[in-house]
């Protein structure tokens, strides 16, 4: 399917969407008040060992302390940055604080005491994984991945991998063979091979591993010198990212609209992937980029919990701090046969809807489906082999589990970085994030409470209700007689009086 990237920029903000055949996939936003921080590399200071959680918090010059697991310590045991380095010529000591564990690739099971591997005070070169979410630090490790254009270097592990999306058995062997050659000739360290490096020659991988170890070094060297807390190597740009990760023979073309960031674009085009070139215009058009593909609409609907179906069904799409919950409704929907087919036409769009709706909104971790319930077993395992289908296109590691007796479909997506609505929301002011505030009928209740609260503590000549104009109304309206009857009972008159800038549950009950 013919795909392109569209890149906007703004003076504090980048954005960029990925389109397959006109319909937008993917979005990415980086805002120069919060830049991701996924695959920066910093030099990080233990800050406490946590035993019974087998794992450390890291103090990496962010806002908040990272969280390392024991599985994503390497062991010290070995020597081969000693090998790596000594290629280069070595280094001198650290003038840092404390001292810094030089991490080797063998992997730690997760039985190994975190206590023999880290101990408070201890400085580490350690690799951002996941962003820092809500209120949890970021997740780091110290097995750094440098990644380039057609490969990723690993250098304190071992192997050799080969991109899951390579699906031809002689390419890949292909591959496989002139990577292990490669490294037969002394390189060390571990490299998976990426999907962009289809059909690409040893020339091109070999330059690119040559480039990836001399980055290495330049990583270690720099951490060396570093004092804790500080940036050694930091990812590129959101732009640059979207040629290295996405640029592939199915994007036709990459539109951005800022002639100094096409400048930018084409320059690190000409250094890495020359072919690719032409595939890089200017938009030039009046109307936003975003604005003319449908983009800004997109990202809004996003941003809504009920997602429209072609069919008239719909989805109601919940995300809280613990999980996200789809639930799949037929709405207008019904159908040209029996009950059965219409459900299962239903469910069927809805798989390759959620598909995307996952990527867009970038939503991740525990991912409960509610399908509307089925009787045919063989309906449902055309549904989750539609959903498994639809997910193939994405980016993010995703498992699917078989529907539950109950109609359920868990699944998990990978998360790395806040979901959309996350990095452009906040929570609500008047329901404190909870996503509902109280009725009127509620908040008039509350007000004749405090009213005999007010009443029973203090005396007055009379008593002023100052209250939202629709809160007032319904006060003057349906519950008149009992503001009348309460009015009786306090022996005293109650006067109310709309307040415009009042939200709709808030309230005051004066005295006079």
């Amino acid at each position: 399917m013919n795909s392109e990237i569209l890149i906007n920029v703004a003076p504090r903000e980048v954005r960029a969407a990925l389109l397959e055949g006109g319909v937008l996939q993917e979005v990415f936003i980086e805002r120069v008040s919060r830049r991701g921080l996924v695959g920066n590399v910093y030099k990080g200071r233990v800050m406490r060992v946590l035993p019974g959680m087998q794992a450390a918090f890291v103090d990496a010059g962010l806002a908040r302390t990272g969280f390392l697991h024991v599985e994503d310590i390497v062991s010290p045991e070995s020597q081969f940055d000693a090998q790596l380095f000594a290629k280069a010529g070595g280094f001198g000591s650290s003038p840092s604080m404390g001292h810094t564990i030089l991490m080797e690739p063998a992997l730690i099971k997760r039985s190994e005491d975190i206590r023999r591997l880290v101990s408070q005070g201890d400085d580490l070169i350690v690799q951002v994984v996941k962003d820092p979410l809500g209120t949890k630090g970021a997740r780091l490790t110290t097995f750094i991945s440098l990644p380039s254009r057609y490969l990723v270097f690993m250098p304190r592990s071992h192997g050799l991998g080969i991109s899951a999306r390579i699906e031809n058995e002689v390419e890949r062997s292909r591959l496989r063979e002139i990577m292990q050659a490669l490294v037969s000739e002394g390189h060390l360290g571990g490299y998976i091979v990426r999907t962009a490096a289809e059909g690409v020659g040893v020339e091109r991988l070999a330059a690119e591993l040559a480039y990836l170890e001399k980055l290495w070094i330049q990583v270690r060297e720099r951490s060396l010198r570093a004092s804790f807390g500080e940036l050694i190597h930091e990812d590129l740009s959101l732009s640059l990212r979207m040629l290295r990760d996405e640029l592939g023979r199915s994007i036709n073309r990459v539109l951005v609209d800022s002639a100094a960031e096409q400048g930018r674009l084409q320059q690190f085009v000409r250094d890495f992937i020359p072919d690719n070139a032409p595939r890089i215009a200017l938009h030039t058009a009046t109307l936003p980029i975003f604005d003319i593909h449908g983009v800004d609409e997109e990202i809004n609907r996003a941003l809504e919990r009920k997602v429209s179906l072609k069919s008239g069904g719909y989805l109601v799409i919940d995300q809280t701090e613990s999980m996200t919950t789809i639930d799949i409704n037929t709405g207008s929907f019904v159908g040209n046969r029996n009950l059965e087919d219409t459900i299962f036409s239903i469910n069927l769009e809805a798989a390759v809807a959620i598909a995307r709706q996952l990527r867009i909104r970038n939503l991740g971790g525990i991912i409960i489906i509610d399908f509307i319930n089925m009787i045919d077993i063989a309906h449902w395992d055309e549904v989750i082999s539609a959903l498994k289908k639809a997910l193939k296109a994405d980016h993010a590691q995703t498992q699917v589990a078989p529907a539950s007796i109950f109609g359920l479909v868990e699944m998990t997506r990978k998360r790395t970085r806040e979901s959309l609505e996350n990095l452009l929301c906040v929570p609500c002011g008047a329901c404190q994030g909870q996503g509902a505030v109280r009725s009127l009928e509620t908040i008039c209740q509350d007000i004749f409470r405090e009213i005999l609260r007010q009443v029973h503590q203090f005396h007055s000549r009379e008593l002023l209700v100052l209250a939202h104009p629709d809160v007032v109304e319904r006060l003057l309206s349906e519950e008149s007689h009992v503001l009348a009857e309460l009015e009786a009972e306090v022996e005293r008159p109650i006067r109310v009086q709309s307040e415009v800038l009042y939200e709709i549950d808030h309230y005051d009950v004066v005295l006079i």
